[in-house]
């Protein structure tokens, strides 16, 4: 099958598939920051994030030959880090709750009035339960939705639904605790 989406940096792939080291390296520098920031965002530790992204960069290059161009290279080593972040996270046995009962309608728990500050909000994120943090970020930072959520995760639909909606409030609660808003 021909690939179908055209990659800026097909040379750079095409080299690695052929084993060279200097074109890892040349992949490994356009992609180290977007999968560093993706791995710190489900982990939610710089040290550990370090470890799983590079765990990812070399399970990619291992697994190269298997890139198909169907996505762009980018989203293909996205995935395979969101994998590796997720495997990382079971092994520390982290427990995503199974929600047996009704979920209440989703409100938002942010008020579009006031201003956040970034780093506070980063902060407050990082304070979430690990299964709170994972599905937030899946959903609002990784733009993964809940179908595709319950079947990364081994969990149901209705609670990749609750996880997001009582990481929101949690996530407010932190802020709203925290002082974070400004009244304009």
């Amino acid at each position: 099958m021909e690939a179908v989406y055209k990659n800026i940096h097909q040379d750079v792939i095409d080299r690695c598939r052929a084993g060279k080291r200097e074109a890892q390296y040349q992949l490994y520098k356009l992609y180290y920051k977007s999968m560093y920031s993706t791995s710190l965002r489900m982990v939610g530790n710089a040290e550990d994030a370090e470890d799983v992204m590079q765990e990812a960069f070399l399970s990619a290059f291992k697994k190269i030959d298997t890139y198909k161009g169907e996505v762009s290279f980018g989203a293909w080593l996205k995935k395979i880090v969101v994998n590796r972040s997720l495997d990382y996270l079971k092994k520390r046995k982290v427990v995503f709750e199974e929600i047996n009962e009704r979920i209440i309608e989703e409100e938002n728990p942010m008020m579009d009035t006031h201003e956040i500050d970034i780093a506070k909000i980063k902060k407050a994120i990082n304070q979430l339960p690990e299964g709170y943090r994972v599905v937030l970020s899946l959903y609002l930072l990784e733009g993964y939705d809940h179908d595709e959520i319950s079947e990364i995760l081994g969990i149901s639909n209705s609670s990749s639904r609750s996880q997001l909606l009582r990481a929101k409030l949690k996530l407010r609660d932190y802020l709203v605790k925290d002082e974070v808003f400004s009244i304009n």
